[in-house]
């Protein structure tokens, strides 16, 4: 395959290295001003009407052709080291000249180089030998060098059209990028919006609780401040956009045995938790996840169910890790009932690739179960 670049950089050199070079030779074999100015001439011709000029146009084409022949035949005259520049005009002649007058001029080259044998002597059948071996020879390489000039023509064009696409690319990524920016603020307002509704709107809910009950006045203001400091540390914490406090100093199964204890206090509504498998330190986002989750159920069964009893179970497997909450209260019709906790609640967990189920019915009770995979602390090697 022929490098476009290097092809590119040597095709205007070309046709001064089959000019100039006979000419050192035939100057330096026999000193003949001729053997130097006739070379100097065409060299200049050649610059004149391709290089400079960068002509394109058929009819020009065909004069330049016809005086590099007349170029040619006095070259040949002055000394047969010439015949390497008859080379160079068969490889002009496919470059330069269009269609079939590609053809036409390789044979007018051939012609005039044998021509030349037809001075020394040689018989009719040798100079028509040789005049076909000459075009045949020289329509080969000509093929070959115009398909080397459109290939390297498509691939400029191939280039092009790549450039084009890459810009258009790089429009494109720069549009995604900002929506990427778009949905990630979009994102983080959504988990503030659930940071919130999971912290200080339950306590305060459980405020508001305290405060409607009807006996031991005194308990249900120090319950109220307790409350209160709660609120007001989860609300830091969601600004500075920390773990939630329970799991600050403790793993997971901790952390629930801790706010499970807390809520059964607040809402007088008896709380087991139970922990099946080996309990071990998972990613932080699987952790506060699925703490949240049980937070939520908790605080849904203190303001709809009137439950008595709650039961929550957090089970370690190999792959995956499942918290269920289920409770004996009122239920409800799942189809009827879509508040943004169990919006939340699933959002948090399908954000993890994971399940989210909610079994209820009116009258026996819920259960919300939710299943994320047992992603290892960061750092973790296991």
């Amino acid at each position: 395959m022929v490098d476009d670049s290097r092809w590119d950089r040597a095709e205007p050199i070309l046709p001064y290295l089959f000019i100039l070079l006979p000419a050192v030779f035939a100057v330096l074999r026999d000193w003949r001003p001729e053997a130097l100015v006739a070379p100097l001439a065409l060299g200049a011709w050649h610059w004149l009407l391709i290089d400079r000029r960068r002509a394109s146009h058929p009819a020009v084409m065909i004069a330049y052709f016809v005086v590099l022949l007349a170029f040619l035949a006095v070259l040949l005259r002055i000394d047969s080291v010439f015949f390497v520049t008859g080379i160079g005009a068969f490889v002009l002649a496919f470059t330069l000249l269009p269609g079939w007058w590609a053809y036409a001029g390789v044979a007018a080259t051939a012609g005039v180089l044998v021509g030349v044998r037809a001075r020394s002597g040689s018989s009719a059948r040798e100079l028509i030998f040789s005049f076909l071996v000459a075009v045949l020879i020289a329509s080969a390489v000509g093929l070959t060098t115009r398909a080397i000039a459109e290939q390297s023509e498509q691939r400029k064009l191939m280039i092009g059209k790549l450039q084009e696409l890459a810009e258009e690319n790089a429009e494109l990524q720069a549009r995604l990028l900002t929506q990427a920016r778009e949905a990630g603020v979009l994102d983080e307002r959504q988990r503030m919006a659930r940071e919130i509704h999971d912290t200080i709107a339950q306590s305060l809910t459980g405020i508001l609780t305290q405060l409607e009950a009807d006996d031991g006045a005194g308990q249900r203001l120090e319950t109220v401040r307790g409350l209160a400091r709660d609120a007001l540390t989860e609300a830091r914490r969601s600004v500075q956009a920390l773990r939630p406090t329970p799991l600050d100093d403790a793993q997971l199964a901790t952390a629930l045995h801790e706010v499970a204890d807390k809520w059964s206090e607040s809402s007088v509504v008896t709380t087991s938790v139970e922990i099946t498998g080996e309990p071990r330190p998972l990613h932080v986002e699987v952790e506060v996840a699925l703490l949240r989750v049980a937070q939520e159920a908790l605080a849904n069964v203190s303001k709809h169910a009137r439950a008595s009893r709650v039961g929550i179970t957090l089970s370690y497997m190999e792959d995956v890790v499942a918290l269920d909450v289920r409770d004996d209260g009122a239920g409800f019709v799942p189809a009827r009932t879509a508040g943004f906790g169990l919006v939340a609640m699933r959002q948090r967990v399908t954000r993890l690739a994971g399940a989210f189920e909610v079994e209820t019915a009116p009258g026996q009770g819920t259960g919300i179960s939710a299943t994320v995979p047992a992603i290892p602390p960061e750092g973790s090697t296991s």
